[in-house]
C-alpha cells in the first residue's frame, strides 16, 4: 500500500494555489535514487527498481528457465502492471525511439495502437483481442522507465490511473556500471520472495 498525496491533478492544483515563495511544492517521480525522497512510502526493493504496491496487489514473478528474473508483475483487481527499467544514453529522447518500434509490433501482432500525451510525454494505447494495454516510458538520468498496464477493456481507465500512481512513487537505482543502450537493469529479489519460489519449484518437482 502506499500513498496517494502526490496525484497529478491535485499537485497541479497546488502548484497553482501555492505560491513558490510561500511553500516549497514536492514533485511527483519517477525519482533517480540520487535524488529520491525521504518519505514514508513503502516500496518494494527489486534492485533496479523500487516500486510501490497497490492495496490488494499481490505479485507474480516471471523467472528465466536459466535463472535471471525476466519480470515482476503487480497483478491487481484491475489488471496487471509492469515496471521496467534499461540502460540509456545521457542524452535523453530514448522512449521516443522504443515507442515507435513498439508500436510497429503491436500492429503488426494485429493491435489496433494510437498515441495519447500524457504527464510524462507520448503513450502508447494498444487495443488486441486479450487485453487493453497503455504503455508510459519516462526517460531519466541514464536510464529509461517502463510501464505497462494490460487489463480487461472495461477497467482501461482505473489500471492507467493505478499505473500513474506507481510510476510516480516509483524510484530507479540506475548504478556506476556501463552498459550498452536499453539493456534490462538485473532484478533481484528480496530473501523471502526467492526462498518462496525455490520452495514451489522444489514442490513442483516432488510432485
Amino acid at each position: 500500500m502506499f500513498g496517494w498525496g502526490r496525484k497529478r491533478g491535485e499537485r497541479e492544483a497546488a502548484d497553482e494555489a501555492l505560491n513558490a515563495e510561500e511553500a516549497e511544492v514536492v514533485e511527483g517521480g519517477p525519482f533517480d535514487s540520487n535524488e529520491a525522497p525521504d518519505d514514508e512510502v513503502e516500496r518494494l526493493d527489486l534492485g533496479s527498481v523500487r516500486v510501490p504496491v497497490p492495496e490488494g496487489g499481490q505479485l507474480q514473478v516471471e523467472v528465466d528457465p536459466a535463472g535471471p528474473v525476466r519480470a515482476v508483475h503487480l497483478v491487481t483487481p484491475v489488471g496487471r502492471l509492469t515496471v521496467s527499467a534499461f540502460a540509456a544514453p545521457r542524452s535523453s529522447g530514448l522512449w521516443t525511439e522504443v515507442s515507435a518500434e513498439l508500436a510497429e509490433q503491436l500492429r503488426k501482432d494485429g493491435a489496433r495502437v494510437y498515441a495519447e500525451e500524457g504527464d510524462w510525454g507520448s503513450e502508447l494505447v494498444a487495443d488486441s483481442p486479450n487485453a487493453a494495454l497503455r504503455f508510459v516510458g519516462v526517460d531519466g538520468p541514464r536510464w529509461l522507465l517502463r510501464g505497462v498496464a494490460a487489463g480487461p477493456a472495461e477497467h482501461a481507465e482505473e489500471c492507467a490511473k493505478l499505473l500513474y500512481a506507481v510510476l510516480d512513487e516509483t524510484i530507479v537505482v540506475r548504478g556506476d556500471d556501463p552498459l550498452p543502450v536499453r539493456t534490462p537493469l538485473p532484478i533481484q529479489l528480496p530473501e523471502a520472495i526467492l526462498r518462496h519460489i525455490q520452495q514451489a519449484q522444489n514442490n513442483g518437482q516432488q510432485g
